[in-house]
C-alpha cells in the first residue's frame, strides 16, 4: 500500500534534499519529540538560524516529516511500500535510505504515542432485553401498550458499566433501520476513503 501524499506535503518535504543528512536525522528526532511533547517554536527558530532559512520553512519540513512517519506507522506499511512512496518524491537514494531508517527506528514508538492519543471509547460487552406489554389498567380495560427494556453492558478502561434504555417497538424498529442504513452506507467507496484517511 503506497502513501498518498498531497501536493502540500510534497512541498513541505521538498526542503529535505537541500540540507545535510545530519540535519534530516535531527529533523526526525524533532518530529518524534513533537509527537511526544508537542510543538516548540524555539527549536524551529534555532534550526532556522543555523540553516539560514525562515523558521516557517523548518517548521513545514518537520511537519512534512511528521506526516510521512505518522501515516506510515498508522498504516504499518512495509519497507518496500515505504521506499516506493518516498521514491515518488524524487529524492536522492541516500536520503531515501535515511528516511527508511528513520521510519524503521521510530515506527513502534510512533504507534505507541498515537494509541495513547486515541480517545478511549466504551466498547460493547453484552446485552439483555425484556419485552413488557401492558394489557389493561384501572381506567382502560382493553389496551395493548408494549415496551422494550434494554440493559446494555459496556467496558471502558477495564471498568464495566451498565446503561438501561426503554423504548416502544416502533422506535426500536426505526433505530434498527437507521443502523442498517448506516452499515450499508459504510460499504460505499466514499465512506471507505474517509475511514482509510481517519486511520
Amino acid at each position: 500500500m503506497l502513501l498518498d501524499l498531497s501536493e502540500e506535503h510534497k512541498e513541505h518535504l521538498a526542503f529535505l534534499p537541500k540540507v545535510d543528512s545530519a540535519v534530516v536525522t535531527e529533523f526526525g528526532r524533532i518530529a518524534v519529540e513533537f509527537l511526544r511533547r508537542g510543538s516548540n517554536p524555539k527549536i524551529y527558530e534555532g534550526a532556522a538560524r543555523k540553516l539560514s532559512v525562515s523558521s516557517d520553512t523548518v517548521q513545514h519540513g518537520v511537519e512534512g516529516l511528521i506526516y510521512l512517519l505518522t501515516e506510515s506507522s498508522k498504516l504499518m506499511i512495509s519497507e518496500l511500500d515505504f521506499q516506493d512512496s518516498v521514491f515518488i518524491l524524487g529524492f536522492p537514494e541516500e536520503l531515501n535510505k535515511l528516511l527508511l531508517q528513520l521510519y524503521l527506528d521510530n515506527r513502534k514508538e510512533i504507534r505507541t504515542i498515537l494509541s495513547e492519543l486515541a480517545p478511549d471509547l466504551p466498547s460493547y460487552h453484552s446485552l439483555e432485553w425484556r419485552l413488557d406489554v401492558q394489557l389493561a389498567s384501572r381506567s382502560l380495560r382493553q389496551q395493548i401498550k408494549p415496551s422494550v427494556t434494554i440493559k446494555l453492558h459496556l467496558n471502558q478502561n477495564g471498568d464495566h458499566n451498565t446503561q438501561v434504555l426503554q423504548t416502544d417497538p416502533a422506535t426500536l424498529l426505526h433505530l434498527v433501520q437507521q443502523l442498517e442504513q448506516a452499515l450499508e452506507e459504510m460499504k460505499t467507496n466514499h465512506c471507505r476513503r474517509v475511514v482509510r484517511n481517519i486511520k
